[in-house]
């Protein structure tokens, strides 16, 4: 089973009951939860950031007006407790960095049930992204390495903190051609630049999980993809992501990085992407 169909009217129920919950009281501390339990409920809420791309939350975060949290901000890098060693740094010479291995959920696909021929197109892949996103990305987010859980995750990790990185260019969703316009709510900034090609690439900054751990997410459309890159923070530190819009907007600029994008685009590796109507 893959990770995309069942998770967007649960992410879209979460935004409105936490924006509800916001407007009405201050942010309540995480639930003191240990455990095989906890761990298990975060490891299946780190899903849904991943499995949906950047337009969906923007949707979301219009209709809700007050909205500004996107639940979950920690989950992923929760997921990087599954880890079983450390890779080299990729600026070795040795070869392709070895993946963090994520040991997926239960029902869960990874990247070892892929056919070994889209198995390894898809790992030279992110060997090209790493390349790509450790030389454009600030080194505060330091080393970058790529997962064996899905061709759009990555991890990012500085001084024993680790930030996961979400690289996705997913096919758009058919008839679907409008980049979604450079919304502020309360607790985000957006900012926005024009890429070659008159290409308008959005850059947001905003709180995840909590009012004082923000995470950066760019998106914009390329050919008939939506492309996403975000830094997601360090929760369990109360550590923010360590990039800036505009850095993401200056990474974007950046032909290294748009000819990445155009590989993906002519050649997709996510399934379409999936839209939540109404919430």
């Amino acid at each position: 089973m893959g990770i995309n169909e069942d998770l967007a009217d649960e992410r879209a129920a979460r935004l409105v009951r936490y924006a509800m919950d916001h407007t009405t009281a201050e942010l309540l501390p995480p639930l003191d939860l240990v455990g095989p339990a906890r761990a298990q409920g975060l490891r299946r809420r780190a899903r849904v950031r991943a499995a949906i791309g950047g337009g969906v939350l923007a949707v979301a975060a219009l209709g809700l007006s007050g909205a500004f949290v996107l639940p979950g901000g920690g989950q992923e890098a929760t997921r990087s407790t599954g880890v079983t060693g450390v890779a080299p740094s990729p600026t070795d010479t040795t070869g392709p960095v070895p993946p963090v291995h994520i040991e997926p959920t239960p029902g869960e696909s990874s990247m070892a049930d892929l056919p070994p021929a889209e198995r390894a197109r898809q790992e030279n892949f992110q060997n090209q992204a790493v390349g790509v996103l450790q030389r454009l990305l600030p080194k505060t987010v330091g080393t970058v390495q790529r997962t064996d859980l899905s061709v759009q995750m990555y991890h990012a990790t500085r001084d024993g903190k680790t930030f996961v990185v979400i690289f996705s260019v997913r096919p758009s969703e058919p008839g679907s051609t409008t980049q979604l316009p450079c919304a502020e709510v309360r607790g985000m900034t957006c900012k926005k630049a024009t890429l070659p090609g008159g290409i308008v690439a959005n850059a947001v900054t905003m709180p995840m999980d909590s009012a004082t751990t923000t995470g950066t997410e760019l998106t914009f459309r390329y050919g008939k993809s939506n492309v996403r890159l975000s830094v997601n923070p360090h929760t369990a530190s109360n550590t923010s992501a360590p990039v800036t819009n505009d850095q993401l907007l200056e990474l974007a600029q950046s032909p290294a990085f748009l000819d990445l994008v155009k590989t993906a685009d002519a050649n997709p590796m996510e399934k379409a992407q999936r839209t939540v109507r109404g919430g």
